[in-house]
């Protein structure tokens, strides 16, 4: 029995095992994928990935046996790998487009299907209206297709390949790989249990820059960490380097397209300064030039490097449906969320955590300079910065009742002011955005995969950033000891 109920948020479906998430269902998404690359080439691939989740590679074979069965030939992965390897074997092989099985940053009980069209990158938003049209007459008509794995396998339908090598040869042509394994380098690497464990390690092997590995065995649970990569889910990644001996901190989210960075001393640096160091290196060290894109929940420090270095810079909604569609349209030199996750122009246009790692790892040997001194030499140039997101949790029976009341009370009752700041500018096509001058901005928005409502800030000072989430939490009858406290 399938649920008609399956809807995709900003990438993909994601729904909890056994409720939602069922063999059932999955196989009705698959067919309808199926059915949107009906028309498609007949010799073309499907790519089928997974992470490590509960049942993850079974779930991928249930995929791989209803494409089977309605003739595509198949790519499925022979192990867990991260999110962006699948999308980049999409590419390298010219395949039609891929599914990987993963929930990516969502608690352990989730898990979830992202598509990946032939380009590589999350799902466009027209992509996705096809892919709902497909999955309601697949829901209608109950008419999906399937064949035994072992016989898809025995056809040549279903291949079983290793995904790494591929990976391996792209990210060397983006990174200068050589240059950091001989620079003698301590890093840590916190894949979080999960699908990016042992790929930083492997692409640095073999020089003097060693790589330290914590949580690199499989946990389905995630040893009981929500797999996001910012605190307080990552306490155990800086206690090791609060010990001493590394210069630098890289944690991936469960399926490692998503990346947190601490700096030698230990210390996190949040999404946003993140972002602000990556586009600095680019230009910077790297020399490069191009368009800029980044969603409305990240950093006004883009636009400040961006008038520096003359890199336009465009604010679209959250997602990289969003984000790697204007990344195509533009050859954009860089793409930036506020959850940790990252694109880059030459590579495919989606997120990459193990990328984005290494990026800090090549900036800090072009720099010749510890993070922390990176850190302090781009805040001069940038200026004051502070940020935090405090994250609501809701029941989730009475979610969507809440999404409602919220946009009502916003749209109806809109405020002028948080605190005794007053509002300047206001967005409103994804959340409630509200800007207080040049420098400050607060924003509200509701989970499109969680049960969540998500307040953010970036503002001068970490004090001024917690008073504007006090007033605008005071604002939205916000009980503030129930949240949970990023950045």
């Amino acid at each position: 029995m399938t649920d008609p109920q399956i809807t995709f948020g900003t990438d993909g479906w994601r729904a909890v095992v056994a409720d939602d998430f069922t063999y059932a269902n999955v196989r009705a998404v698959t067919q309808a994928v199926a059915q949107y690359l009906a028309a498609a080439p007949s010799d073309g691939a499907v790519v089928v990935g997974h992470d490590t989740r509960f049942s993850a590679e079974l779930f991928a074979r249930e995929v791989a046996r209803v494409l089977a069965a309605n003739s595509r030939h198949v790519l499925l992965s022979d192990r867990p790998s991260p999110t962006q390897v699948s999308a980049w074997l999409v590419v390298d092989r010219k395949a039609l487009g891929g599914v990987v099985v993963t929930a990516s940053h969502n608690p352990p009980e989730f898990n979830g299907l992202k598509y990946k069209p032939d380009y590589g990158g999350s799902a466009s938003p027209e992509v996705i209206s096809k892919l709902e049209e497909e999955l309601a007459l697949v829901l209608e008509n109950d008419s999906v297709r399937t064949m035994a794995i072992d016989e898809a396998i025995a056809q040549g339908l279903v291949e079983l390949i290793d995904p790494r090598p591929s990976y391996r040869i792209q990210i060397g042509r983006l990174v200068e790989l050589e240059a950091i394994k001989q620079a003698g380098l301590h890093i840590l690497h916190d894949p979080m249990y999960g699908s990016g464990s042992g790929y930083v390690a492997d692409l640095l092997d073999g020089g003097a820059t060693e790589v330290t590995q914590l949580h690199s065995e499989r946990n389905p649970g995630f040893g009981g960490l929500h797999p996001e990569p910012i605190p307080p889910n990552t306490d155990e990644a800086a206690a090791a380097l609060r010990a001493g001996g590394f210069d630098l901190g890289i944690v991936n989210d469960g399926d490692a397209d998503r990346v947190g960075i601490f700096d030698e001393k230990g210390d996190f640096v949040d999404q946003l300064e993140v972002a602000t160091l990556l586009l600095w290196h680019l230009c910077e060290n790297r020399g490069l030039r191009g368009p800029v894109v980044r969603s409305l929940t990240m950093t006004r420090r883009l636009d400040i490097l961006g008038q520096r270095y003359g890199c336009e810079v465009e604010e679209l909604p959250v997602g990289f449906k969003h984000l790697g569609t204007r990344m195509r349209e533009l050859d954009a030199l860089f793409a930036a969320e506020e959850s940790g996750g990252f694109g880059f122009r030459g590579h495919i246009p989606e997120r990459d955590g193990i990328l984005s790692g290494l990026f800090f790892a090549e900036m800090i040997v072009m720099s010749g300079s510890s993070l922390s001194q990176i850190r302090q030499r781009v805040a001069d140039l940038v200026g004051p910065h502070a940020y935090a997101r405090r994250d609501h949790r809701l029941p989730r029976e009475g979610y969507q009742a809440a999404r409602e009341r919220l946009i009502e009370r916003m749209e109806k009752e809109p405020p002028e002011r948080v605190g005794e700041e007053r509002i300047t500018k206001t967005r409103t096509d994804d959340g409630y955005k509200y800007w207080l001058g040049e420098d400050s901005w607060v924003l509200v928005r509701m989970s499109g995969t969680e049960p969540l409502m998500r307040v953010y800030c970036e503002s001068t000072t970490p004090e001024r950033v917690q008073r504007l989430l006090n007033d605008f939490g005071g604002e939205l009858g916000l009980i503030d000891a129930g949240a949970s406290h990023h950045g």
